[in-house]
C-alpha cells in the first residue's frame, strides 16, 4: 500500500506496532549493556517509557497526527525511565513539535519532525556523547532531510536503514562498545522502534496494544499507586516462593504458569528456583510448582486488601497534611534494599522510591512523590547516574521548588542527608552538598553476567567484579577478597571513615568477618557496617 501522506490513525498504528516490537526485544537490548554487570536495563527503560507513551493514546479517536503525537509525547515525558527513556521522551517531544497543528503530513514534513526530534534529544543532554542513541537519531534525521522520496513507507524504510548503518558504527565511535563487542543499546532500541514503525506502514498493520511483559519499574515504597481502585487490580494475590529443585526446569515451569498471572519472575540457579507472580489462583501455581520440587518460603499477600488499607491510610495522611503548615524542607531519595530504605527514613526522608539498577523510577514516580510532600523546598537524591535526568525532568514539571542533588550512589545520598542543615538556607545547603559530593569515594562488588574483556582485564561469567567509582578495577572469585581490593583503591592517607552496606546475598557472619579484617588492615579509619539488604550488589562501600 502506498502512502503519499499519513494521518493520526496511520501514526497510531506505527507507534503501537513499534511499542510491541520494543517490548518483545527488551531483554535483547538489555543484554547489550557495556558493563557485564547485572544492571543492563536500557531495553526495560525504553520499553516502559514507550509503553507509557502508547497508553496515553490507546483510546484516542483522532485522525490528526498533530494531536496523536502531542499525547504520545506527554505520555513518554511522564513515563520516562532512566537516561535512555528520558532521551527517547525528548525525541518524541521534538517529533510532536514538528507535527504540531497538522492533520496529515507528507515526507518533507515528516523529515522536519525527525530533525526536531534529533535537536530536542541533543538539547536534553548536557554533554552529548557520540556513538550513542544521539548519533543514531542524528543520522536518521540527516537522512530524512536529504531524501527526495514522495512515498512515506519508502521514506521510513530509508531512514531506518540509515539508523542501522550508524548503529553498526557505534563500536568504532566508543572504545567501551568495541571492547565489549556490542553496539549501543539505546541506539538499538531506537532502531527497533523505527523498524516497527516502518513495518506497520509496509504491511498495512492495524496495530493493537499487546500486554507484553517487560521489567518492573520503581514505585513509591510509602504508597505510590493508590489512585488505582482495588477492584481494578487484575490479579489479586502476590505469590512468592522458592522451589528446591533442578534449576534447568525454570523456563519450562515459567511457561506453564504464564497463563495464570502477570508480573512474573522465575529465576533458576543450581538447585533453587525463585518465583514471583501476581495471580488469582495461588493454589494452581503451587500445584504446578510442587511437581518440580519441594517448596520453601511461601508468601501470599492479598493485594486488594492491602490496597484498600493503603487508600484509607493515604487519605488520612493527605487530610492531615492539608491541615499542617508546610515544612521548610522535604526529601525524596531512591534506594533498593529494606535496610538502606530504613536508613534513609531514619534520616528524615519523606519518600523512599524503590529503584536503582535494573529498576529506574519514572519521571511520574518522582513527580507523584513531590506532590505528596507538604514542604516549601524539596530535595531529591537520585543516587544513580541513570535516574538524574528523570529527576530533573520531574523538577522542571513540578510547581513546587524542587532541587535535584546529583548523587550517583547510595553512600553519597546517605552522606548528604546526614550532613544536611535543616536550619540553614536553601542556597547554603545546595553549595555545601555539592562540595560534600567531592569528598565521598564509592566502590561496590557485584558479579559478571557474561564473558568479556575490559581495559585488558579478562572477565568470565560469574566472576566477582570490584567497581571503583563505577569502573571495573578488580576481578576475582571471592566477593570479600574483591571487596578488600576495592577498598585498597579507595583508602589513602587522608581517609577517616569507611562505610559498608552488605547485600541480601551476604550473611551477617560474612559481613562481620569482613569488617574485622578491614579494621585490622586500615587501622587509622573508623569502619561502619550496615545491613543494606540490596539486591545484585554484595557490597556497597564508601570512603570519606
Amino acid at each position: 500500500m502506498e502512502y503519499k501522506k499519513i494521518n493520526g490513525r496511520d501514526f497510531y498504528n506505527m507507534v503501537v506496532n513499534a511499542s510491541n516490537r520494543l517490548a518483545e526485544e527488551s531483554d535483547f537490548v538489555n543484554a547489550l549493556n557495556v558493563f557485564p554487570v547485572p544492571d543492563g536495563d536500557t531495553g526495560t527503560n525504553m520499553s516502559m517509557t514507550f509503553k507509557a507513551a502508547v497508553k496515553e493514546i490507546e483510546n484516542i479517536n483522532s485522525e490528526s497526527i498533530g494531536e496523536v503525537s502531542k499525547k504520545l509525547a506527554k505520555g513518554a515525558l511522564m513515563g520516562a525511565r532512566g537516561n535512555s527513556g528520558v532521551i527517547l521522551s525528548q525525541i518524541l517531544r521534538g517529533l510532536s513539535r514538528g507535527l504540531e497543528g497538522k492533520d496529515e503530513v507528507n515526507c518533507s514534513e515528516l523529515a522536519e519532525a525527525f530533525e526536531e526530534g534529533s535537536k530536542s534529544a541533543y538539547k536534553a543532554v548536557m554533554r552529548p556523547t557520540e556513538g550513542t542513541i544521539l548519533s543514531v537519531i542524528r543520522a536518521t534525521a540527516e537522512c530524512a532531510t536529504s531524501l527526495k522520496s514522495n512515498e512515506v513507507a519508502h521514506f521510513m524504510d530509508e531512514i531506518t536503514k540509515a539508523a542501522k548503518i550508524m548503529l553498526d558504527k557505534t563500536p568504532e565511535m566508543l572504545p567501551a562498545l568495541k571492547k565489549a563487542k556490542v553496539v549501543d543499546s539505546g541506539g538499538m532500541g531506537l532502531y527497533i522502534i523505527l523498524s516497527g514503525m516502518t513495518q506497520a506502514l509496509k504491511e498495512g498493520i492495524k496495530a493493537e496494544v499487546k500486554d507484553i511483559k517487560i521489567g518492573e519499574g520503581g514505585g513509591d515504597v510509602t504508597g505510590a499507586g493508590a489512585s488505582v481502585d482495588a477492584e481494578n487490580i487484575k490479579f489479586g494475590y502476590c505469590t512468592e516462593f522458592i522451589i528446591l529443585g533442578d534449576a534447568s526446569h525454570a523456563k519450562e515451569f515459567q511457561d506453564s504458569i504464564e497463563p495464570l498471572g502477570d508480573s512474573m519472575i522465575v529465576v533458576g540457579y543450581d538447585d533453587v528456583i525463585k518465583v514471583h507472580i501476581h495471580t488469582n489462583d495461588p493454589g494452581a501455581v503451587l500445584a504446578k510448582a510442587v511437581k518440580v520440587g519441594e517448596l520453601s518460603k511461601i508468601k501470599i499477600d492479598n493485594m486488594r486488601e492491602e490496597h484498600r488499607e493503603l487508600i484509607a491510610n493515604e487519605k488520612m495522611r493527605e487530610d492531615a497534611k492539608k491541615a499542617q503548615k508546610p515544612e521548610k524542607y522535604g526529601f525524596i531519595t531512591v534506594a533498593m534494599g529494606n535496610g538502606i530504605s530504613n536508613i534513609f527514613k531514619d534520616l528524615g526522608v519523606n519518600h523512599v522510591i524503590e529503584g536503582g539498577q535494573t529498576m529506574n523510577p519514572s519521571t511520574q514516580d518522582i513527580l507523584d512523590c513531590i506532590e505528596k510532600i507538604n514542604a516549601e523546598n524539596i530535595f531529591v537524591f537520585p543516587n544513580n547516574k541513570n535516574i538524574i535526568m528523570a529527576a530533573e525532568q520531574a523538577a522542571e514539571i513540578a510547581e513546587k521548588n524542587v532541587i535535584v542533588i546529583k548523587t550517583t550512589s547510595i553512600p553519597q545520598g546517605i552522606t548528604c542527608l546526614s550532613m544536611f542543615n535543616k536550619d540553614g538556607e536553601v542556597e547554603e545547603n545546595i553549595e555545601e552538598l555539592k562540595e560534600l559530593l567531592e569528598t565521598v569515594k564509592t566502590g561496590s562488588v557485584t558479579y559478571a553476567v557474561r564473558d568479556t574483556e575490559m581495559d585488558g582485564i579478562e572477565i568470565k561469567e560469574g566472576n566477582m567484579l570490584g567497581l571503583v567509582e563505577g569502573k571495573i578495577k578488580e576481578v576475582g572469585e571471592d566477593k570479600l577478597e574483591v571487596g578488600e581490593k576495592v577498598l585498597e583503591n579507595l583508602v589513602d592517607e587522608d581517609s577517616e571513615l569507611i562505610t559498608i552496606f552488605y547485600g541480601e546475598d551476604v550473611t551477617e557472619e560474612e559481613a562481620n568477618s569482613f569488617v574485622e579484617k578491614i579494621e585490622e588492615k586500615f587501622e587509622d579509619c573508623d569502619v561502619q557496617l550496615y545491613k543494606g539488604e540490596q539486591p545484585l550488589y554484595y557490597l556497597l562501600m564508601s570512603v570519606e
